[in-house]
C-alpha cells in the first residue's frame, strides 16, 4: 500500500512516498480504508521535531515521539474511510461500514492507504451529512474544543471570547460555545471576518486593527484557541469569576469515545460542520505541510487518498 514516510526530522521535504505493507487486523481490530486524513499543526511539529512554544515541549516531543526521528514514522492524526475487513471478535463494526476517528491513540498513522483500529478505539460510524473530507477533519479539532471549553463551564448567555477563531480548533469553538448558550466574540484577521461571523460568533475582532486586551470589555471565558496571548494579558479581560482556557495547558491528551460520538451527534443535527480550508492528494503532502506552517489556514487543510 501507498504511505507517507516521515525518515527523519525536519522540513516538508522529509516526508516521503513509500510502497509499505498492507496491515492485516487482529482478532479485535478492524482495516479500514483510508478516503481522506488531515494535515494538522500538530502533524507539522512532530514532523519538524521542533516545538515553536518553547524547549521545554521540543524536548516532551522528543521523549514521547522519538529522540533522533518518530517511532511511529507514518504521521496524520485523524481519518475518514471504510471498513475494508473485521477481526473474528468484532462486533460493533462489520464490512462495508462508513467510520471516522483519531489516530492520536494509535502512534498516528494517518497517512496511509489502510490502517487498522481495535474495535473499542476512536472509531465510531460516520455522520451522513458530511464528506470525508469533512468527516477525517472533525476529530481532532473538534474534541480539543470540547475539552477546553467543558473546563470552562460554560452557562446559558454567558459572554466567551475565543482566540484564534478561524482555525482547526477555533472554528469547532465558536460552534460549540454557541451550542451552549454563549455569546461569543471571536478573533480573527481581516481575511477571516466573514468566516467567523457565518460560523455564528455574536461578534468579531480583528486582531490586525484592535488588542482585545487593551479595551474595557470583560468576559466570562476567554479560550485561547492558539496559545498566542500571554496569559498575564489575557486575564485583564476577565471577569472577577472568569476562566482562562489555553489550548496547551487545557486541552489535556486523553481522548473518549464519548466525545467522539457527542460530536457526531451535533454534526447530524446540524449544529457544527468542520471547516475546509484546501484539499491536497497524499501525493502532495509536502506542499500541504508548507502551507499549514504559513499559519493562515481557514479550519482545516484535507488529505485526499485514491
Amino acid at each position: 500500500m501507498k504511505a507517507i514516510v516521515c525518515t527523519k526530522y525536519g522540513p516538508p521535504e522529509v516526508l516521503q512516498l513509500k510502497e509499505i505493507e498492507k496491515p492485516i487486523p487482529k482478532d479485535n481490530e478492524v482495516l479500514v480504508k483510508i478516503y481522506a486524513t488531515t494535515a494538522t499543526i500538530g502533524d507539522t511539529i512532530v514532523r519538524s521535531g521542533r516545538h515553536p512554544d518553547s524547549r521545554f515541549y521540543t524536548l516532551m516531543l522528543h521523549i514521547v515521539f522519538g529522540l533522533i526521528k518518530p517511532k511511529s514514522p507514518i504521521l496524520g492524526m485523524e481519518i475518514a474511510g471504510e471498513i475494508e475487513a473485521v477481526g473474528k471478535s468484532v462486533t460493533k463494526f462489520k464490512k462495508g461500514d462508513q467510520i471516522f476517528g483519531s489516530t492520536f491513540g494509535l502512534k498516528f498513522g494517518g497517512y496511509a492507504e489502510y490502517k487498522c483500529f481495535p474495535q473499542d478505539g476512536m472509531l465510531a460510524i460516520k455522520p451522513t451529512s458530511i464528506t470525508y473530507k469533512e468527516a477525517a477533519a472533525a476529530p481532532g479539532g473538534g474534541m480539543t474544543a470540547l475539552r477546553c471549553l467543558r473546563k470552562g463551564k460554560l452557562k446559558q448567555g454567558q459572554k466567551v471570547l475565543i482566540n484564534g477563531a478561524s482555525g482547526a480548533v477555533g472554528t469547532n469553538a465558536i460552534q460549540l460555545a454557541k451550542y451552549f448558550g454563549a455569546d461569543v466574540t471571536g478573533v480573527c484577521s481581516t481575511t477571516n471576518l466573514e468566516l467567523v461571523k457565518s460560523l455564528g460568533a455574536d461578534s468579531v475582532i480583528d486582531y490586525t486593527k484592535e488588542d482585545f486586551t487593551k479595551n474595557t470589555e470583560t468576559y466570562d471565558v476567554i479560550f485561547d484557541a492558539v496559545a498566542k496571548i500571554p496569559a498575564s494579558r489575557a486575564k485583564k479581560s476577565l471577569k472577577k469569576t472568569g476562566v482562562y482556557l489555553n489550548v496547551l495547558t487545557h486541552s489535556g491528551s486523553g481522548e473518549n469515545i464519548e466525545d467522539l460520538i457527542f460530536l457526531k451527534k451535533l454534526i447530524e443535527e446540524g449544529k457544527i460542520k468542520p471547516v475546509i480550508d484546501r484539499c491536497y492528494p497524499l501525493e502532495q503532502i509536502i506542499e500541504a505541510h508548507r502551507y499549514v506552517e504559513k499559519g493562515h489556514k481557514k479550519g482545516n487543510v484535507a488529505i485526499t487518498l485514491g
